[in-house]
Protein backbone atom coordinates (compact mmCIF):
# COMPACT_ATOMS: atom_id res chain seq x y z
CA UNK A 1 0.00 0.00 0.00
CA UNK A 2 2.89 2.31 0.83
CA UNK A 3 4.47 1.68 -2.61
CA UNK A 4 1.13 2.44 -4.32
CA UNK A 5 0.82 5.75 -2.45
CA UNK A 6 4.36 6.77 -3.37
CA UNK A 7 3.83 5.74 -6.99
CA UNK A 8 0.54 7.67 -7.13
CA UNK A 9 2.20 10.74 -5.56
CA UNK A 10 5.10 10.68 -8.07
CA UNK A 11 2.66 10.22 -10.97
CA UNK A 12 0.49 13.12 -9.77
CA UNK A 13 3.57 15.31 -9.25
CA UNK A 14 4.70 14.53 -12.81
CA UNK A 15 1.29 15.52 -14.21
CA UNK A 16 1.32 18.81 -12.27
CA UNK A 17 4.85 19.70 -13.38
CA UNK A 18 4.01 18.83 -16.99
CA UNK A 19 0.86 20.96 -16.80
CA UNK A 20 2.77 24.02 -15.62
CA UNK A 21 5.45 23.58 -18.25
CA UNK A 22 2.77 23.78 -20.99
CA UNK A 23 1.91 27.39 -20.21
CA UNK A 24 3.70 29.84 -22.46
CA UNK A 25 3.83 33.58 -22.48
CA UNK A 26 2.02 35.05 -25.46
CA UNK A 27 4.16 36.56 -28.18
CA UNK A 28 4.07 40.35 -28.25
CA UNK A 29 1.56 41.61 -30.80
CA UNK A 30 2.77 43.79 -33.62
CA UNK A 31 1.67 47.41 -33.33
CA UNK A 32 0.02 47.46 -36.76
CA UNK A 33 -0.53 51.18 -37.34
CA UNK A 34 2.88 52.37 -36.12
CA UNK A 35 5.12 53.30 -39.02
CA UNK A 36 5.35 55.42 -42.15
CA UNK A 37 2.25 55.72 -44.38
CA UNK A 38 1.47 57.50 -47.64
CA UNK A 39 -2.16 58.66 -47.60
CA UNK A 40 -3.88 59.60 -50.87
CA UNK A 41 -7.23 61.40 -50.88
CA UNK A 42 -8.92 61.18 -54.27
CA UNK A 43 -11.16 63.76 -55.98
CA UNK A 44 -10.76 66.79 -53.73
CA UNK A 45 -11.55 70.21 -55.27
CA UNK A 46 -7.78 70.72 -55.62
CA UNK A 47 -7.25 67.29 -57.19
CA UNK A 48 -5.82 64.21 -55.56
CA UNK A 49 -3.91 64.97 -52.37
CA UNK A 50 -0.96 62.91 -51.14
CA UNK A 51 0.33 63.16 -47.60
CA UNK A 52 2.96 61.24 -45.68
CA UNK A 53 2.72 60.50 -41.99
CA UNK A 54 4.86 58.68 -39.48
CA UNK A 55 2.66 57.30 -36.74
CA UNK A 56 4.38 56.67 -33.41
CA UNK A 57 3.08 55.47 -30.08
CA UNK A 58 3.75 57.87 -27.19
CA UNK A 59 2.41 57.14 -23.71
CA UNK A 60 0.17 54.41 -25.13
CA UNK A 61 -1.47 56.61 -27.79
CA UNK A 62 -0.82 56.97 -31.51
CA UNK A 63 0.33 60.39 -32.66
CA UNK A 64 1.99 62.00 -35.64
CA UNK A 65 1.71 64.73 -38.23
CA UNK A 66 0.79 64.94 -41.90
CA UNK A 67 3.24 66.27 -44.46
CA UNK A 68 2.56 67.17 -48.08
CA UNK A 69 4.20 64.47 -50.20
CA UNK A 70 4.66 66.80 -53.18
CA UNK A 71 6.00 69.88 -51.37
CA UNK A 72 8.35 69.32 -48.43
CA UNK A 73 8.53 73.09 -47.76
CA UNK A 74 4.89 73.25 -46.61
CA UNK A 75 4.48 73.11 -42.84
CA UNK A 76 3.36 69.81 -41.34
CA UNK A 77 -0.27 69.46 -40.26
CA UNK A 78 -0.49 68.24 -36.66
CA UNK A 79 -2.79 65.28 -36.02
CA UNK A 80 -5.09 66.36 -33.18
CA UNK A 81 -6.20 62.84 -32.23
CA UNK A 82 -6.23 59.23 -33.39
CA UNK A 83 -8.95 56.84 -32.24
CA UNK A 84 -8.11 53.15 -32.54
CA UNK A 85 -10.37 50.12 -32.79
CA UNK A 86 -9.61 46.60 -33.93
CA UNK A 87 -8.21 47.05 -37.45
CA UNK A 88 -9.44 50.65 -37.75
CA UNK A 89 -8.18 54.14 -36.94
CA UNK A 90 -9.74 57.58 -37.22
CA UNK A 91 -7.29 60.42 -37.75
CA UNK A 92 -8.46 63.93 -36.80
CA UNK A 93 -6.74 67.09 -38.03
CA UNK A 94 -7.48 70.64 -39.22
CA UNK A 95 -7.37 71.51 -42.92
CA UNK A 96 -8.20 74.91 -44.42
CA UNK A 97 -9.74 75.97 -41.13
CA UNK A 98 -12.00 72.92 -40.83
CA UNK A 99 -11.73 70.08 -38.34
CA UNK A 100 -11.86 66.87 -40.38
CA UNK A 101 -11.66 63.18 -39.64
CA UNK A 102 -10.27 60.42 -41.79
CA UNK A 103 -11.41 56.92 -40.80
CA UNK A 104 -9.23 54.18 -42.26
CA UNK A 105 -9.85 50.44 -42.15
CA UNK A 106 -7.24 47.71 -42.55
CA UNK A 107 -7.43 45.91 -45.91
CA UNK A 108 -4.24 43.86 -45.53
CA UNK A 109 -0.82 44.20 -43.86
CA UNK A 110 0.22 47.19 -45.98
CA UNK A 111 -3.02 48.93 -47.06
CA UNK A 112 -5.79 50.95 -45.43
CA UNK A 113 -8.95 52.29 -47.06
CA UNK A 114 -11.51 54.91 -46.04
CA UNK A 115 -13.25 58.19 -46.82
CA UNK A 116 -12.43 61.74 -45.79
CA UNK A 117 -15.59 63.31 -44.33
CA UNK A 118 -17.62 60.58 -46.05
CA UNK A 119 -17.10 62.33 -49.41
CA UNK A 120 -13.63 61.64 -50.74
CA UNK A 121 -12.14 58.16 -51.10
CA UNK A 122 -8.84 57.68 -49.33
CA UNK A 123 -6.16 55.03 -49.37
CA UNK A 124 -3.08 54.60 -47.21
CA UNK A 125 -0.08 52.48 -48.19
CA UNK A 126 2.67 51.49 -45.76
CA UNK A 127 6.06 52.84 -46.78
CA UNK A 128 8.71 50.25 -46.11
CA UNK A 129 12.27 51.33 -45.46
CA UNK A 130 14.73 49.89 -47.92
Amino acid sequence: MKKASILLFVLLLGVVINGFSQTTTPAPTKDFFVGKWEITIFGTPNGDSKMVTVLVRKDGKLTGELKDAADATKPAIPITSIDEKDGEIEIAFSASGYDVTLPLKKENDDNLKGQLMGMFDAKAVRIKDK
